[in-house]
Order: structure tokens, then sequence, then C-alpha cells
């Protein structure tokens, strides 16, 4: 009997789909199409492969809003982020339709000789993509893998696989070689065990939990296998008392209950400088309450449902009855896994909602005193994935950023993700860099050529 995963609507908890799961077995027969489509793929004219990338951006593009609804069903994304998250596939597609005409190597002068260099497709590449940003995060490890020759087998999470599936039917309708950019919903434990296992998997890219990745690490270690990991969180938000202190406090929510918090980046720790922290909280109070939540269909809802009743469940588990709540925002009653955006007041800076990653609308407000301060309190912390920091002095920006460690930081802004712009973590947050003209390099292998010109 085949097994399958019913796809439930967070906003509603209602039955979306029933999808069937993808076998061990089924896996590994993906995999050999995946490695036979091979030569075939990287043997494209660079021209040609350029405009079957844009034939499937463009496919993406006029799809656009059947596949933001399909995310505001699958994964109880707001309308607004569903359709950006759509066009976000679109656009990364697009912008590594550039790479294959200028997959560069090098000349270097070499006595005897002329050496140059190639950079080499790696084979086949796993994309393990999560639950939170099904859309995007698969478009940002797919695209350019296919850029660079390789051929893509994907599995998304099980929880929220029907944006996936769609979007390789849009390539095949944008004509991609069959078995070129495979889909294969499933269990991690099955699936994407079989990615790491699979000697013909010569890539993983995953983004998902730190625990999970570090399993994945051990698991590629074994065949030396190339890993791309984007893993947790917990971003600081650091507001200087120079700072527009009624922007960041506007801004402030939506720089972490975006996606009701389940995001890698969400700045779910607010650092203010003390001699402000009073006025800041004042300021904060009316921009959390006045969060839209609701209906994630509804053109004006800000922030849609969690995940799952488990996931709310872990997210409550931070929010005890004695919880020092400072403020909250509203949610709806009756069906769907919805939870107040939440403003905690922790004492103590080894509370575990400060040191957690809780991928949810919850964040904590803590003072600090200067520069020194915010600096080491925003690096306590297992995590360097993103932050922010607010101030009108160009000079202390660029200090504290330099000593943030973080991958991502934004000042006087929240913007972590742009498609032409690296993006990933250091320490636990993750390894290796996404998007931006270095990508490409995660997917190819350089080889060198020496041609000797002397007798």
């Amino acid at each position: 009997m085949t097994a399958t995963f019913d796809v439930i609507n967070p906003a509603t908890e209602q039955v979306v789909e029933t999808v069937e799961l993808t076998s061990a077995e089924q896996t590994d027969a993906a995999i050999g199409r995946a490695v036979a489509a091979g030569p075939a793929w990287r043997a494209v004219a660079p021209g040609e492969r350029a405009r079957l990338l844009r034939a499937f951006a463009e496919a993406v593009r006029a799809d656009q809003e059947n596949l933001a609804r399909l995310e505001v069903a699958n994964s109880g994304h707001t309308i607004g982020n569903a359709r950006w998250e759509a066009g976000n596939v679109a656009d990364v597609l697009h912008y590594y339709a550039a790479a294959p005409e200028r997959l560069f190597g090098r000349q270097i002068p070499a006595p005897g000789g002329v050496d140059i260099t190639f950079a080499e497709p790696l084979g086949v590449v796993g994309v393990i993509v999560p639950w939170n940003f099904p859309m995007p995060i698969a478009g940002w490890g797919f695209a350019p893998a296919l850029a660079a020759g390789n051929t893509v087998v994907l599995k998304p999470a099980e929880l929220t696989p029907l944006t996936a599936l769609r979007l390789a039917e849009l390539a095949r309708s944008a004509g991609l070689p069959a078995d070129v950019f495979q889909v294969l919903p499933g269990k991690g434990s099955v699936v994407g065990q079989r990615f790491v296992e699979h000697p013909a998997v010569r890539k993983i890219v995953f983004t998902g939990s730190t625990e999970v990745g570090k399993r994945i690490m051990a698991g590629c270690a074994d065949q030396v296998k190339r890993l791309t990991l984007e893993l947790g969180g917990k971003n600081a938000n650091i507001v200087f008392a120079d700072a527009d202190l009624e922007r960041a406090a506007a801004s402030a929510p939506y720089g972490v209950f975006d996606n009701a918090g389940q995001d890698c980046c969400a700045r779910s720790r607010i650092l203010v400088q003390r001699n402000v922290f009073d006025r800041f909280l004042e300021l904060l109070e009316p921009a959390v309450r006045g969060v839209v939540v609701g209906d994630p269909a509804d053109e004006k809802t800000e922030m849609g449902p969690l995940i799952s009743a488990a996931h709310r469940s872990s997210v409550a588990a931070y929010v005890p009855d004695d919880a020092p709540v400072a403020f909250r925002g509203h949610a709806p009653d009756g069906p769907g896994f919805w939870f107040p955006p939440t403003v905690l007041l922790p004492s103590s800076p080894a509370d575990r909602t400060v040191v957690e990653e809780i991928f949810g609308p919850v964040v904590t407000v803590q003072a600090f005193d200067d520069e020194a301060d915010a600096i080491r309190m925003a690096n306590a912390t297992e995590y360097g994935l993103s932050g922010s920091i607010w101030t009108r002095d160009v000079g202390r920006a660029l200090r504290v950023a330099r000593a943030v460690e973080a991958g991502n930081l934004s000042v006087n802004s929240h913007s972590s993700v742009r498609y032409w712009t690296p993006f990933g973590g250091v320490k636990q947050s993750g390894l290796g860099r996404e998007l931006g003209p270095d990508a490409l390099a995660a997917f190819t292998e350089t080889k060198n050529v020496f041609l000797a010109t002397e007798d």
C-alpha cells in the first residue's frame, strides 16, 4: 500500500489535498533517472540552457497568482507574502539564467605551457526544503544548480509539498528535459536520508533546524559529500539611543512577526539602549497591537497562523501563565493554529526565551548600556544568521556590523535576503552561502588543465 499524507490548511485545519509519499526505492529510482539525464543536460549549449531557465521563470511568473493562492492553503502564508515568494522564484531563475553563458574559467600563467580552469557541474544535487518558506528556498537551491549544469532532486517538507510539485510541472511545461528537475514529496527520514546516503548524489542543500543539519553533515562526511547548510537563528535587533525611535519601534514587529515568526532571520531579540528603553516600549506597544492577524487569504492580513497544532504547542510552551508578558497583540478564535504576537521582558540573559530559537511570534526586549554591551549581548548565542542595527551614526553602524557575529546584517532595516547578494550564516546557523554571484561556485568543481607548449 502506498503511504500518503494529508496536507492541512493551517488557517482552517481542513485537508487541502492528500499526497503520495515517495518511498526509499522510488527515491533511488529518481536519483538513477537524474544520473542518466545528467550527461545530456550538461552538454546543452550554454545559451540554450539559459533560454530554458528563462522560459521556466516566465512560466512561474504567469502562474504567480495560482502559486500564491496554493501557498496560502499549503502553509498559511498571507496572500501578499505568497505573491512575493512566487515572484522571488521567477526572479531567481531569471538571475541565474545569465549564469550558463558566464561560467568563466581562468587562464593562469605557468612556465612551459598554458594553464586553464573549467567550472564543471557536480552531478546530482539533492535539495531539502523546509516548511516555512517552501517556494523561495527551493528556488535558491535548484536555480543555480540547474544553471551550472547539474540535475536536481528536491524534497519539499512533508507538511508543505504542494507548491514544489506545481513548480516541477511548470519546469516541464517550459521545456526542461524529463528527470533534470524532480520533486519527491516524502519523509525526511526516508527521502532525505537517501539523498545523504546515495553515492550518486554529489551535494546536499539543506535548510532547516540546526539539530537535523548536524545529522546531515555527519552523514555527508562518510562520502566527503559537498554540503550547504542554512540553519537556525536567534537574531538581535539593536536599537541605539540616537536611532529614529519611532521608525525603529514601528518596524520592529515586522522584523519578527512576519510569517508568524517562523523565520530563521526573525529579529526575536530586541536590544534597546537603557536610556531610551521605556520610551521604546511605549512606542512598540501600539505597533504590536496593530499587527493584523487573521485569514491569510485576506489582502489586509499581515500575519497568519502557525504551521501546525504541534508547532503551536511548542511555541506556547515558551509563554506559560507566569511568563513576563509586557503586552500582546490579537489572534482569531476558532479553527486554525493561531498565536498572538507576544512581547516578553525576561529577567535573566540565560532565560530560554532569550537563548533558544522559538520560531514563533514571540520577541524578548532587553536593555543594554553602551556599544560594547550591545555587541556582547548580540553575540551571546550559538547562532549567527542575521540581525539589525538602528543608529544615525554611520561610524557606529560599521563598527557594530563588523563586530556582530552574523552572516547578514541590516542598518536601519530588517532586510536579510536579496537574490543578487550572498545569504548564509556563521557559527551554528550554517555553512556556505546561497544567492548572489558567488552561489554558482557551490554547484561546480574547478578543474585545472595544463597544456604543455614546449618539447
